[in-house]
């Protein structure tokens, strides 16, 4: 790497830290420990049975010793893992705004990483295009936050492909425990399904959804020849052709449609990200919902 792109890089993971910093401070940090609580549960001590407690945690052993009901009582394992998982194919290196789908995921692990490192969780980290390319396990602090961060923005990705599918199977072989799981990515792949479903068992799975506007709308310029980063394919479009435009649009909207549909079927969260709005926002917007939503 030149001198000049790592003086770049340094530059960018620093703005991504103060920024990051400043919204944790203000929107994010005080709801984090509320909205994902740890999962595990570890045991405490053992108690004499009061009315309302559950009969399946009665201690048959101390019980029959003692000749009164005993109940064993579990506090919440607070610690836990946040992972996440990024598209680095080809289609995330695009923007038609101020940033690229690829940096703005950066800007998300950020700030949802100084989130977890505040609350004393771990962060890891695990890079795909086609195939998995970067794996970096979870792990506590200032300095390993920055390293992801500084890994999402300096990675040259081999391949150009999208596999899900190959993603959630890898992380079911390196991470066995319950973990927050963010899939930051396009979703411009197919045939994921059955990981997904898989996934969402096994961990507490958020999608986080990238898209530009250029992906849902084309612009009328004339005679576009447009390529798809992933396969290479090239195609003529007239964008002057209102029905054109129309066809694109609602092609795009169907798909949209149906990748929420797939995460409303298997119940997982979703924050829907644009380029050419605050993704603050939207982060603050899921935090606010889903904490509304445990109070229920």
């Amino acid at each position: 790497m030149s001198d000049q792109r790592q003086t770049e890089l340094l530059k960018r993971v620093r703005q991504i830290d103060i920024k990051s910093r400043k919204v944790v401070t203000e929107l994010l940090g005080g709801e984090y420990k509320s909205v994902f609580k740890g999962r595990g549960m570890e045991f405490d001590e053992v108690r004499e049975y009061m009315p309302g407690d559950e009969v399946r945690t009665i201690d048959w052993n101390v019980t029959a010793r003692t000749g009164k009901p005993f109940v064993k009582r579990f506090i919440e394992e607070r610690e836990q893992a946040l992972f996440f998982l990024v598209d680095m194919s080809a289609s995330g290196a695009f923007g038609s705004m101020k940033q690229t789908k690829n940096e703005i995921a950066a800007e998300i692990c950020g700030m949802l990483a100084f989130s977890a490192i505040k609350n004393n969780d771990r962060v890891g980290l695990l890079i795909f295009t086609d195939e998995v390319e970067c794996f970096i396990a979870p792990d506590k602090g200032q300095h390993h936050v920055l390293r992801i961060i500084r890994e999402i923005l300096s990675f040259n990705p081999k391949g150009t492909g999208t596999s899900i599918a190959g993603a959630l199977d890898y992380l079911g072989k390196m991470i066995k425990r319950q973990c927050v799981t963010f899939l930051i990515s396009d979703f411009q792949d197919t045939n994921y399904d059955k990981q997904l479903k898989l996934a969402a068992y096994h961990y507490d799975l958020i999608a986080v959804t990238i898209t530009d506007p250029r992906e849902r709308e084309l612009p009328n310029a004339g005679l576009v020849e447009l390529q798809d980063a992933e396969t290479g394919e090239q195609i003529l479009v007239d964008t002057a052709s209102a029905a054109a435009r129309k066809r694109f649009n609602t092609a795009a909207k169907a798909r949209q449609l149906e990748i929420r549909e797939q995460f409303t079927r298997l119940n997982i969260d979703q924050i829907d990200v644009h380029t050419d709005r605050d993704h603050v926002r939207d982060l603050a917007r899921f935090f606010r919902t889903r904490g509304e939503r445990q109070t229920l």
